[in-house]
């Protein structure tokens, strides 16, 4: 088992930054690729990023490509969303995954996930 506890969420004004962080217990994470996806009320959850064990690859939805980084800190056990120049229509509930393989962009594939932090941006 993996536990995943984000954090970091909040309310910020549009064109403003936040860094969520996501920190992992229970197994050895660096073993763990880990994504972050976001889910409106009503609507699919939706990939966000993604990185791989080593961090040697990541990945990026076309919707926050140039404005969001991916990051991860083994030794810590936690993965970072560094996100910029949010928009009103980031405004949702971000959650942390993880998986032993890199699962692509699908929710479903992971095996682990965290409860959520909230992201509010204000126009």
């Amino acid at each position: 088992q993996v536990q995943l506890v984000e954090s970091g969420g909040g309310l910020v004004q549009a064109g403003g930054s936040l860094r969520l962080s996501c920190a992992a217990s229970g197994r050895t994470f660096s073993n763990y690729a880990m994504g972050w996806f976001r889910q409106a009320p009503g609507k699919e959850r939706e990939f966000v990023a993604a990185i791989t064990w080593s961090a040697g690859s990541t990945y990026y939805a076309d919707s926050v490509k140039g404005r969001v980084t991916i990051s991860r800190a083994n030794a810590k056990n936690t993965v970072y969303l560094q996100m910029n120049s949010l928009q009103p229509e980031d405004t949702t509930v971000y959650y942390c995954a993880a998986d032993l393989t890199y699962r692509g962009t699908t929710p479903r594939l992971y095996a682990y996930w965290g409860q959520g932090t909230q992201i509010t941006v204000s126009s």
